[in-house]
């Protein structure tokens, strides 16, 4: 598709305008053209990319490459009495809703149970990117991509919505200012409107990062425990698994002994939310879960599976897809309140203090690890 833009405004001759133009040899400041041919037509990409410095036309571009499609507006058509829980997509799926804000890495619970306005920059940043994939769109256009988010969120974010948008099958225009978020996004061409290229093929590839785990004591989850959906007491007998990256953490998760099952029980996974949608939730919990078969557990000769239970929809709908767990129970209705109220009575006795929940309505599904993978 050739594309090409002319903008034009008044020609001003103010005092002011007439000595800018004197001291900088500027003739005129009232006209822009730009010529560019994108592959808009051809069928056979899911991303594209407009990137260049501001004021080079890629928000012109955007209004002129698809004119019945528009440029998105992610502020826009939020409602602020309700949680952007119930505000997108109001008539889909609570699965599909809960899948996309996952998938882009918005998965912090306590923040779906907001309204827009009340969410940080990053959050609205990807509250708009789950509400484009819920939505199913065909095409969309999305101006000043990653421009109000820190880098480190604008990397892990674009490389979450690209890899949720391209299992869709619909056709997706980025303007952006930034060139460091490229090699996450991983599009299929590329024009840049500083120097007038069109770049296509397999030109950008996500970086690689290593993830470092190392067996912790109980200090580190003071930082992750925030980010946790649950508040509650430290595990018994714990040994904790932090994984850093350069140094950095980013995500936990401890285990304790079910010896009276031959198992492991892992609990109190958190990825901090400058890394949710980078992968590295499900990868450290396969790891740190196949390392509870070896040495580096002291319980590994007894140990014949390992145990983890989560209400997260997003974290659930993973681990049924994952071939290294298998989902042995799901609690949907809720405790019996006189056996929970029995079990915090006895707590009370041994611990002096009460711990429990008396006839939760929390939804609860159970997994089970039965041998380590050599893939992982």
């Amino acid at each position: 598709m050739r594309i090409k833009v002319r903008n034009s405004c008044s020609e001003f001759n103010s005092y002011r305008a007439a000595r800018v133009k004197s001291l900088f040899n500027c003739d005129s400041g009232a006209n822009f053209s730009l010529d560019a041919d994108l592959p808009v037509e051809d069928k056979d990409w899911k991303i594209g990319v407009i990137v260049g410095p501001s004021g080079s036309g890629k928000t012109s571009i955007g209004r002129t490459i698809w004119p019945d499609v528009g440029i998105y507006d992610g502020d826009a058509g939020w409602d602020v009495g309700q949680p952007i829980i119930e505000s997108i997509s109001p008539s889909g799926s609570f699965d599909e809703i809960t899948g996309a804000l996952s998938a882009v890495g918005l998965g912090s619970v306590p923040a779906w149970l907001r309204p827009y306005h009340a969410l940080s920059n990053g959050e609205k940043f990807r509250a708009g990117l789950a509400r484009i994939i819920a939505e199913g769109r065909d095409r969309v256009i999305i101006d000043e991509f990653t421009s109000v988010v820190d880098r480190q969120i604008a990397k892990i974010g674009a490389a979450a919505f690209s890899k949720a948008w391209k299992r869709g099958g619909g056709q997706a225009v980025l303007l952006s200012c930034h060139y460091d978020v490229l090699d996450w996004i991983e599009p299929d061409w590329v024009f840049d409107t500083r120097t007038g290229e069109l770049q296509r093929g397999l030109l950008w590839r996500r970086p690689k990062f290593e993830l470092e785990i190392l067996k912790t004591d109980g200090s580190y989850w003071r930082m992750f425990e925030p980010h946790h959906y649950l508040k509650l007491q430290r595990m018994i007998a714990a040994t904790y698994y932090v994984g850093f990256v350069d140094g950095e953490a980013v995500c936990h998760i401890a285990t304790s002994p079910q010896l009276n099952q031959d198992a492991m029980r892992a609990s109190r996974l958190v990825v901090m939310p400058e890394w949710q949608g980078a992968g590295v939730g499900m990868r450290f919990l396969n790891a740190v879960c196949a390392m509870q078969f070896a040495e580096v557990n002291k319980h590994h000769a007894r140990t014949k599976a390992v145990y983890f239970q989560t209400s997260h929809p997003g974290l659930c709908a993973g681990l049924r897809r994952d071939k290294h767990w298998v989902q042995v129970s799901q609690m949907m209705g809720g405790a019996n309140k006189g056996m929970c109220a029995a079990s915090i009575a006895k707590s009370r006795k041994c611990t002096l203090r009460s711990t429990g929940y008396g006839g939760h309505l929390r939804a609860v599904q159970g997994f089970k690890m039965t041998r380590p993978r050599a893939a992982l």
